[in-house]
């Protein structure tokens, strides 16, 4: 889930990387009215996973247990164990969206090296109105990183509750919000694809990796 803002001012996301370079994980990221980020983690570190990234811009990184469900054919329910948060969302697919999709699915993977077809790709998506998109750029702890969703759709029916909270209705916002300087869709909208975070130090990298082995 790429992003959801609310029409009261929370903003809603969810990440599901089934494969990865460190190990499975989802994360549940919440943005509050004041614009103060929190990211949960259901996975074994904190530091192989979302807030490695983008911790830095947030007030609060923890773990907690996530749970998804397809409760009909286009609609999902998240569910988080600490905050209580019950979240349904439905997709939909536009005709624009479903010629799009076809298209960028016939593209390779190498295309998302060229910096042309990444502002094409960042263009269509202010087309869709989900406003200024960034698929690749710097990320707040200073990593660089791409975004490649080659399926989209948007969402504009969905309910959560937090903590008992009603979170509102989803909105479609004039500003992107942005979690430090990397923004998020102006609008609701799931994304499905991959993504590259680049560790350029390779002592790091070869320190993560033997961690997460021998944790393993």
């Amino acid at each position: 889930m790429f992003g959801l803002p609310f029409d009261t001012g929370h903003v809603l996301a969810l990440r599901v990387f089934p494969e990865n370079d460190f190990g499975p994980y989802r994360t549940l990221w919440h943005r509050d009215p004041g614009g103060h980020w929190s990211i949960y983690v259901d996975g074994p570190r904190l530091d192989t996973a979302c807030p490695r990234y983008y911790g830095p811009a947030c007030d609060h990184t923890g773990h907690g247990r996530l749970d998804l469900e397809w409760v009909g054919p286009a609609t999902l329910r998240v569910r988080l164990d600490s905050p209580v948060l019950d979240w349904r969302l439905t997709a939909v697919e536009t005709p624009l969206l479903r010629l799009l999709n076809s298209v960028n699915g016939t593209l390779p993977l190498s295309t998302w090296r060229s910096t042309t077809m990444l502002h094409i790709r960042e263009r269509l998506a202010s087309a869709l109105g989900i406003g200024r998109l960034h698929l690749a750029g710097v990320m707040p702890s200073g990593h660089t990183g791409i975004l490649m969703p080659q399926r989209m759709y948007l969402i504009d029916d969905a309910t959560a509750t937090l903590d008992g909270t009603d979170l509102g209705r989803p909105a479609r916002l004039g500003e992107n919000p942005t979690i430090g300087d990397v923004p998020l869709p102006a609008r609701g909208v799931l994304a499905i694809g991959q993504a590259v975070w680049e560790i350029r130090d390779p002592q790091e990298y070869a320190r993560t990796c033997s961690e997460t082995s021998t944790a393993a």
